[in-house]
């Protein structure tokens, strides 16, 4: 590696002063537009990038440590002579992403779905099919670049007059024109238009999902590819059914004599009708599982379960014959009365 005193010739005493005199001397020398040999280029890069580094003060205490050349002004060789993408640019542009969002029942989220969403988006202008010139013409070499898609300007600088170059204003840096522009599309090679938008929901997909539909989005200009859709899947609230994870959850009501004496009953889940036995002595709160009922896993096999919270009824309205069983009943069973119970029994409160 040069070192970056003897580049700009200076001592490695030299001031600050002394250093941007050297570069400034250096630099008219060796300019591209006053020095054209290649070897007079690769020197001025070396001039620059030790001016870099030794105009910095920072940078100049690292570098005099022995340490790396952190600096931050750039590649000013580049600066000043259009350093990055060179010649004439594509005139077609990537379209915009666009964030659509689906309802589904949750039914349709536990199963998957197929739909059809019909979205306002852009499409390719079926006249000029991206092109955007009229039907039977085509686009020209731009007069002011010449088709280089780039123009250059003399400007000057501490180092005197100077050459940058910029994108063509005329033909925004693509090196054509379109002298004749699509009349359906008005030179844009695209259109607004709806279209419907096919789309397969996968089993067990939960509110707030996003979905990542590549290339689904709109067109882009001059017939450029299409952008990406991001799906957000919302879940309507059911009457019946909750969600937990990939389990459904739902109240079982059963009135304080069956809870009692226990009892076998057909419930209607999302997978149709199914028999739930409980056992006598059913506590409110107490949760029964049928295991394969919840939802189908997005990611992985198999489903999650249906939980049934069992919410004991007491009859809030009793005749006198229903008043003495209960009085009955109680008799039969002083020893239960109303008491603190443990947080830790059973239920979920």
């Amino acid at each position: 590696m040069s070192d970056h005193y003897q580049v700009l010739g200076v001592q490695r005493d030299a001031s600050e002063d002394q250093i941007k005199k050297a570069y400034r001397k250096l630099a008219r020398e060796l300019h591209p537009d006053i020095n054209p040999a290649a070897e007079a280029q690769e020197r001025f890069k070396l001039v620059t990038h030790a001016y870099e580094v030794l105009g910095d003060a920072k940078a100049r205490a690292t570098y005099d440590r022995g340490g790396q050349e952190g600096v931050g002004l750039g590649d000013i060789f580049d600066s000043f002579f259009g350093g990055g993408q060179r010649g004439p640019q594509s005139r077609s542009q990537r379209g915009q992403d666009a964030l659509l969002r689906v309802d589904l029942e949750l039914k349709e989220a536990v199963f998957g779905v197929n739909k059809t969403l019909t979205i306002d988006t852009a499409v390719l202008c079926e006249d000029c099919q991206g092109s955007c010139c009229r039907p039977g013409t085509g686009p020209k070499t731009c007069d002011i670049c010449r088709g280089s898609g780039q123009i250059q300007r003399q400007v000057q600088s501490f180092m005197g007059a100077m050459v940058t170059t910029a994108p063509c204003g005329t033909c925004r840096g693509t090196g054509e024109v379109i002298p004749e522009p699509c009349l359906g599309c008005r030179g844009q090679g695209r259109v607004r238009a709806s279209r419907d938008l096919d789309l397969d929901i996968p089993a067990g997909v939960s509110d707030g999902l996003r979905l990542h539909l590549p290339g689904q989005g709109e067109v882009g200009f001059g017939g450029g590819p299409s952008g990406d859709i991001y799906l957000e899947v919302s879940v309507r609230p059911d009457a019946i059914f909750g969600r937990d994870g990939d389990n459904l959850v739902a109240i079982l009501e059963v009135p304080i004599a069956d809870a009692a004496l226990g009892f076998e009953v057909d419930i209607e889940t999302l997978d149709g009708k199914s028999e739930v036995s409980v056992k006598s002595g059913a506590q409110h709160g107490d949760v029964i599982t049928l295991k394969g009922f919840g939802s189908n896993k997005l990611r992985g096999r198999g489903r999650g379960d249906l939980l049934l919270q069992i919410k004991v009824l007491t009859p809030s309205r009793l005749d006198g014959k229903q008043k003495d069983i209960f009085k009955k009943l109680r008799e039969l069973h002083k020893e239960d009365t109303p008491r603190l119970g443990s947080r830790r029994s059973r239920g979920r409160f």
